[in-house]
């Protein structure tokens, strides 16, 4: 079995990591922890997440709990990722990264981090928004700069980062389909008096609403039609069970950085 450790056991994401952890057929739930001062530090994670008293005391920091797992799931804060990161690599634990707001610097330490560990890091876990990467990517390589590319996410009101991670790699394979670099032709805001729209530019554009879990449209546009490729979660559910099927997969891996197109085998595609 492998043994799972959760980071932010107690949230929301962390808590249904947990439940989903239960439900795999090899993986078992080994670890939890929590930032210091939280109130549920040495309590049962089991009873707080209402999965019944498992015998798994929640740590105070990744330190307290490291040699417990084989692999970390982590869907905390960026700032915390990159610690956890070089705990993993320090004791060559595998991780498991959903966090979004990586920087690209941020990136480029943690690929450096990765030649100590094996590591899957995904700015969704979510099995039909990889699928849908690769649907946008191939979309936009079949239609070209015929068609313009906007991107649209909506997510609840205490989501800390915009766009969401989902959104710029949408952007990024996008731009991949028809040769561009999202960093050179992405807008991220449009305000005023801005003219027509340039060509080849790709949009990305931010909701923030109440309890949206997550939503996505790339639009495909030319004069008199368009294609859009939309993904709405419903519940936390898929990207959790997402993270869980890479912990399984990965912990077995060589050390390096992998992407959920590893884990599901879609890199070739």
């Amino acid at each position: 079995m492998v043994k799972v450790i959760i980071a932010g056991a107690a949230g929301r994401m962390g808590q249904k990591i947990g439940y989903w952890v239960t439900q795999h057929p090899e993986l078992e739930y080994a670890g939890a922890f929590e930032a210091a001062g939280s109130p549920v530090i040495g309590k049962d994670i089991g009873e707080i997440a209402g999965l019944g008293a498992n015998g798994v005391i929640v740590g105070e920091g990744l330190e307290s709990v490291i040699d417990k797992g084989d692999v970390i799931i982590d869907f905390t804060f960026h700032a915390a990722t990159m610690g956890f990161a070089k705990i993993a690599a320090k004791h060559g634990k595998a991780m498991v990264i959903g966090t979004t707001g990586l920087s690209t610097e941020n990136l480029a330490e943690l690929k450096e981090l990765s030649k100590d560990f094996p590591c899957v890091q995904a700015p969704n876990m979510s099995v039909c928004v990889n699928v849908l990467f690769k649907l946008v990517k191939k979309a936009a390589e079949i239609l070209g700069d015929d068609y313009d590319i906007e991107v649209i996410e909506a997510h609840h009101k205490m989501k800390k980062d915009a766009p969401s991670g989902t959104a710029l790699k949408l952007g990024e394979m996008a731009a991949e389909g028809v040769g561009r670099k999202l960093s050179e032709v992405g807008v991220f805001e449009r305000n005023g008096i801005i003219g027509e729209r340039k060509p080849g530019e790709i949009g990305i554009q931010s909701i923030r609403a109440a309890d949206i879990v997550g939503e996505h449209t790339v639009y495909f546009a030319a004069a008199g039609e368009r294609i859009e490729l939309s993904h709405r979660a419903h519940s936390r559910d898929h990207f959790a069970r997402g993270a869980v099927k890479a912990a399984a997969w990965v912990a077995s891996r060589p050390n390096g950085m992998y992407s959920m197109f590893d884990v599901l085998g879609l890199d070739d595609l």
